[in-house]
């Protein structure tokens, strides 16, 4: 039976190496492609144990098969403040739902929306007026991209998110097969909430 819990704090602390193992896993596809590695992972995450943050995560018989993390804008405001610099929004009104990680034979459940429904409630509860996240940006003729894809855009389309338009954040990660990181750029979109 799978099941969704909502993770903060030490409850994340608990649970950085299955975490830290299924990003690493789902993020290997496409349009990630990411070459990760648990240590990295596991300090990254590090973040969401703060205040503010939270994990929601899908459990299958206690076996974690899916997650999602979000987390106040300010505490990614290095990472962020130059995309939103030309925006009104002020950082600090702005949760961010970060990475959704879910393995493929789970997808088509209900789980994203799971997902998007414990981040929001999350904003809410911190007096967020706007709830964001970003995607990557891939061209469309790119030689890794499965004949089979199909974009998330309608899911976060009938969530209430829109593409913020030049709202993009630029990220360095090595793809698959790599020998160096490349700058990757992600698209903003945003909903109030």
């Amino acid at each position: 039976m799978i099941t969704t819990r909502i993770l903060t704090g030490d409850a994340v602390a608990g649970a950085l190496d299955d975490l830290a193992r299924l990003r690493i896993a789902v993020f290997r596809a496409w349009p990630y492609l990411y070459d990760g590695d648990e240590a990295y992972e596991r300090e990254y995450l590090k973040a969401y144990t703060a205040p503010g943050a939270v994990v929601v995560a899908a459990m299958d018989e206690g076996r974690m098969i899916g997650a999602s993390t979000g987390a106040p804008m300010e505490h990614h405001a290095g990472d962020f403040a130059a995309a939103f610099a030309d925006r009104p929004e002020r950082l600090e009104d702005i949760f961010y739902c970060a990475e959704s990680v879910l393995l493929p034979e789970y997808r088509g459940h209900g789980l994203g929306h799971a997902f998007f429904d414990g981040r929001e409630e999350q904003a809410r509860s911190l007096g967020r007026r706007y709830s964001a996240f970003c995607s990557v940006i891939r061209p469309a003729d790119h030689p890794a991209r499965p004949a089979d894809y199909r974009p998330l855009d309608g899911l976060w389309r009938k969530r209430g998110y829109e593409p913020l338009p030049g709202v993009i954040a630029n990220f360095h990660w090595r793809d698959l097969g790599a020998a160096e990181e490349t700058t990757k750029q992600l698209q903003f979109w945003m909903k109030p909430l």
